[in-house]
């Protein structure tokens, strides 16, 4: 009689992709996480977009040139990267595979576009898409927000209602309501926790 193999739990390095329209709240849950110190590498991406006030380089993004990001490009550094309202973001590739090699998770935050490359690119990774209550909260908190000008807030608008449709080429949907932040980053973790017991593992290449 064979002994039974008790050493099966092996958890791998998730690459985990957070994801959604303009104004779901996003970096706020990211932000949250980082506050609550959860064990995850956060990519920094790279973008050729100003920084918003309160934004600091290397920390929230890498911000760049478009000259740089254009050798960015042609050196093959980018994981991917796309045009986002005029500008260009990327997901620097060393330093997910840096983050992975450590046994790191690493969590992603970008686009929908760039979701849906990435899932290309690596089919294992895992996809959570974040959305709020109804199309019309959504609405309210991207024109709260003041941060763009009228025409580009109605792109925002037209784009986000866009991407709601785009749900189901993701694992996960996590509803961010409003002032219950804490409620969506512990569905998020549980989520993480749940993915790390499964028999079949994702297996994360690069």
């Amino acid at each position: 009689m064979s002994t039974p193999d008790f050493n099966i739990y092996h958890p791998s390095p998730l690459l985990i992709v957070i994801s959604g329209p303009s104004g779901a709240g996003k970096d706020s849950i990211l932000q949250r996480m980082k506050e609550r110190n959860l064990p995850f590498h956060f990519v920094v991406t790279a973008t050729t977009r100003p920084p918003r006030p309160n934004e600091v380089h290397g920390q929230d993004y890498f911000f760049v040139t478009k000259e740089e990001f254009a050798r960015m490009i042609e050196q093959n550094e980018l994981l991917e990267y796309a045009i986002v309202y005029g500008d260009y973001k990327g997901i620097p590739k060393q330093q997910v595979r840096q983050a992975l090699a450590s046994g790191q998770d690493v969590i992603l935050r970008i686009d929908v576009q760039g979701a849906e490359t990435i899932r290309k690119l690596v089919p294992e990774a895992l996809l959570i898409f974040v959305t709020v209550e109804s199309e019309e909260e959504l609405v309210r908190r991207l024109k709260r927000r003041k941060t763009e000008s009228p025409e580009e807030l109605a792109l925002r608008i037209a784009t986000a209602r866009k991407e709601l449709q785009r749900v189901e080429a993701f694992d996960y949907v996590v509803v961010n309501e409003e002032d219950r932040l804490d409620e969506a980053v512990d569905t998020i973790a549980a989520i993480i926790v749940a993915e790390h017991h499964r028999v079949h593992h994702r297996r994360i290449s690069l």
